[in-house]
């Protein structure tokens, strides 16, 4: 029985969230449009998406954090040469995985052998299916089998992971609502961008350090995520015990429920910048130990930080992350009002 990773994790329903975003049903009309031309200003030209369009009232394809919501990342692909369908990009996702609808609208019947999924509140076997094709931008793959997991993403139609990621760019646009998925040509970082070395760590997790305050962090980049969250080794040696708490309610990908204490935290460094004013939810997950980051402060830097930046680029093949921040300058005071309280 195959084994994989889905990172996902949203708040439980009852927190302070932005309403679900329309599902994408398929067979939805799609439409030429030139609103998103490919040479777009400060975007890499070709292998864009721009004729695509999918009818909806909230950003198609990505949305930058604000205080009332929290960002999030949407890649549209087509199955088996159909669609486009609304993934979740999940950099924590050792796989790719699809919801029952998607399935039911391609017509292909579950398969009997289950696969173990892990994700961040705990372990379960779902029914899987057999693909023949995923495409979006220049990634491209063949026959393959998908787990079958329940509807915890917004609105979305499942999650693209990083199977097929290792040789990719990724070039996310908030400001502009924006994604292109390109192989990479080892590009430098442009004008106004900080470049931060990653690591793979785990498998194909993208990890770098970093510091909390005065605390070294290894900081996982978790795009699936929601909120941030960290491991009790991090709040041990924050300290973190005031009073000054509110309990969250995390719910992964297995439908599990954890509890966390979501708790104000001293500046992050950030590249050039510092982010400050962000609440990090602290529990023991199971995710943490799955992979093996219990005995060190680390966290998983969800969409609620990362969907403060205006452009992030994720290279695969240079292990490199590229960031600009909000504004002329990334001055942390700059950023503090669209930080989620």
């Amino acid at each position: 029985m195959a084994a994989v990773l889905l990172s996902a994790a949203l708040p439980c329903a009852g927190t302070e969230e932005q309403a679900a975003p329309p599902k994408l049903p398929a067979g939805s009309e799609i439409i030429p449009t030139t609103t998103v031309p490919a040479t777009t200003e400060g975007a890499p030209p070709g292998g864009g998406i721009e004729e695509v369009q999918v009818e909806a009232p909230e950003p198609r394809y990505v949305a930058p954090t604000l205080r009332d919501s929290i960002g999030r990342i949407w890649a549209p692909v087509l199955i088996n040469g159909q669609g486009p369908f609304r993934l979740v990009l999940d950099t924590g996702a050792s796989k790719s995985a699809l919801l029952p609808r998607v399935a039911r609208a391609l017509n292909i019947p579950m398969q009997p052998t289950s696969i173990r999924v892990h994700g961040v509140t705990g372990s379960t076997d779902v029914s899987s299916v057999a693909i023949k094709q995923i495409e979006v931008g220049e990634l491209l793959m063949g026959e393959t089998t998908l787990p079958i997991v329940p509807d915890v993403f917004g609105g979305a139609d499942g999650v693209l992971g990083n199977e097929a990621l290792g040789d990719k760019r990724i070039y996310i646009d908030f400001r502009r609502d924006f994604i292109e998925i390109m192989r990479s040509k080892s590009e430098r970082p442009g004008m106004g961008m900080s470049k931060i070395p990653l690591k793979l760590t785990r498998g194909k997790l993208l990890a770098f350090r970093t510091r909390i305050g005065s605390v070294a962090t290894t900081a996982v980049i978790d795009t699936g995520a929601q909120r941030t969250i960290g491991n009790q080794a991090l709040r041990n040696a924050l300290n973190r015990r005031s009073k000054n708490y509110q309990q969250e309610e995390i719910i992964g990908v297995t439908l599990d429920v954890e509890k966390g204490d979501s708790i104000p935290t001293p500046p992050i460094a950030f590249g050039n910048a510092t982010i400050s004013g962000v609440r990090i939810t602290f529990t023991e997950s199971q995710i943490f130990e799955h992979w093996q980051l219990t005995t060190e402060p680390a966290m998983l830097l969800g969409m609620d930080v990362l969907g403060l930046l205006d452009v992030l680029v994720i290279d695969y093949k240079t292990k490199e992350l590229h960031v600009r921040f909000r504004g002329p300058t990334s001055v942390t005071s700059k950023m503090k009002d669209s930080l989620i309280k």
